[in-house]
């Protein structure tokens, strides 16, 4: 690891100044990704602006009936919360699937959404990587890729978005808050993540300078009954190889509304939208379920050897779904 400046930042507009006037400063919140890779070179800032003692760690209830979610909240304090936990179930169980118990006492809020998209050959800077560096290629392509994306990918970059917390929260419709030395500015989920295209290396709308302050929940009934469900390839903290967050409203055995993500699919969390115009106001049942999952997936261009994908994700639909039915219908 190079020598790298510290400064711990005492207030927000401190903080912002800092990072406008070094394009080589990052946030350092709990640490649990950046460090990681400037352990393995693939990160090299010249300077760490540490933020975990700012303002911002709080849950707060907005006046319109959702949630406010400071950046620097822990991911343990998230999932612990009564209110996430009564409001939004589903980022609760995001947030605990997401890592261990030890990662999740460090790790932030506004850390977790700037994860980088990964996949083993970004890690490797022995390796060619786009988003390493532009041009240079993707090995992933012809080498490996079973857990590579199957929606939304390109040429230049076929790697998957790693957070569960980003998946709940794209269900959830959230609102990205930020601070820029021109003031205050947001951003939907929805906008947040840029599609890969041919510019892998940049993977959110922030401004240049940019300090990410908190997330909004917007009011959402249907989300209290909601549900995250995460298959990775061993049952200890490991990176999703297929996720979804679902909520689901019925009366009378007819969908009345319905919010559905996918996650480790594509580059960033795949709100799945398609999926949600055929489920609302359907029968509630796994033929409509199965039908939704499968206009959402036939976008889907797998490579060689991940189109297992394809099939693990509609079955984690339809099954989450028919559960949350199930219990409607109690």
């Amino acid at each position: 690891m190079r020598e790298f400046g510290y400064q711990r930042a005492v207030d927000v507009a401190g903080a912002v100044a800092v990072l406008e006037a070094d394009p080589q400063a990052r946030v350092l919140g709990g640490g649990t990704n950046l460090v990681d890779l400037m352990k393995t070179g693939v990160e090299r800032p010249g300077l760490l602006v540490d933020v975990r003692e700012l303002p911002l760690n709080q849950v707060e209830l907005t006046d319109e009936g959702g949630l406010r979610i400071g950046a620097t909240v822990t991911n343990s304090d998230l999932a612990a919360h009564p209110e996430v936990r009564r409001r939004y179930p589903a980022l609760t169980q995001a947030v605990l699937a997401g890592a261990s118990g030890q990662l999740r006492n460090m790790a932030t809020v506004g850390g977790n959404l700037l994860q980088r998209t990964r996949c083993g050959y970004f890690g490797d800077v022995a390796q060619p990587c786009n988003k390493r560096t532009p041009g240079s290629g993707c090995p992933a392509l012809a080498g490996e890729h079973h857990n590579s994306a199957i929606l939304g990918a390109s040429d230049h970059c076929v790697a998957v978005h790693p957070s569960d917390m980003a998946v709940a929260l794209t269900a959830f419709d959230a609102v990205v808050s930020y601070e820029t030395g021109d003031g205050p500015g947001e951003l939907p989920i929805a906008d947040f993540y840029l599609p890969v295209g041919d510019a892998p290396h940049r993977e959110t709308a922030l401004p240049q300078g940019a300090l990410i302050t908190g997330v909004t929940l917007p009011a959402a009934p249907v989300a209290a009954a909601s549900r995250y469900r995460k298959v990775r390839e061993r049952a200890s903290y490991a990176f999703a190889i297929g996720s979804v967050a679902a909520a689901l409203d019925v009366e009378a055995g007819v969908v009345r509304d319905v919010r559905l993500a996918l996650g480790a699919v594509a580059s960033r969390p795949w709100r799945a939208l398609q999926a949600e115009r055929l489920l609302k106001g359907a029968p509630a049942d796994a033929r409509t379920f199965a039908a939704a999952a499968d206009a959402e997936l036939a976008a889907a261009r797998p490579l060689a050897h991940n189109g297992y994908k394809v099939t693990l994700t509609r079955n984690l639909v339809v099954a989450i779904l028919t559960e949350l039915a199930e219990e409607a219908a109690r």
